[in-house]
């Protein structure tokens, strides 16, 4: 028996919430660093947006996908990049997923300290203050991309 890979769905206000995060990144206006994601989709070829909040950890950037193994992130694995959308500022990217281990512990851990607010709810009880035990166990199901913006 193969067990799904972790996936939370969001429910109608998540998705009404994001919609209106990505339209107000779209026309400009970044809520504490949000920024609109697009990344062409695996099956359709057409650019998909997603809000996202980008976290710098150790002067890199990354993207952490809160609700785990969702659309944007098996889209991300095959495109390899995207675009950040704030207003008119678009910046290209590309991607590289990094693997589960002590690295990505401390980018989850610096994640959950400043995102922890909005999205603790998706990571079934493990926090900022989890233990490294408790948030390795949490790693394999919140990837986490690497993101270089190309100048």
């Amino acid at each position: 028996m193969s067990q799904q890979p972790y996936y939370l769905r969001g429910n109608a206000f998540n998705v009404r919430m994001n919609s209106a995060i990505g339209w107000l990144a779209r026309h400009g206006f970044s809520l504490l660093g949000s920024a609109e994601m697009s990344v062409r989709g695996r099956r359709s070829g057409q650019m998909q947006r997603v809000p996202v909040n980008p976290h710098t950890h150790g002067g890199v950037q990354y993207l952490v996908s809160a609700r785990g193994h969702s659309q944007w992130v098996r889209n991300m694995r095959v495109a390899g990049g995207g675009e950040l959308r704030v207003g008119r500022k678009v910046r290209t990217f590309t991607a590289q997923e990094i693997a589960d281990d002590e690295q990505k512990m401390l980018v989850v851990r610096a994640y959950l300290e400043r995102w922890g607010w909005e999205v603790n709810q998706y990571f079934r009880g493990v926090t900022a203050r989890s233990t490294d035990a408790e948030l390795l166990a949490a790693c394999p199901d919140h990837p986490v991309f690497r993101i270089t913006v190309e100048s």
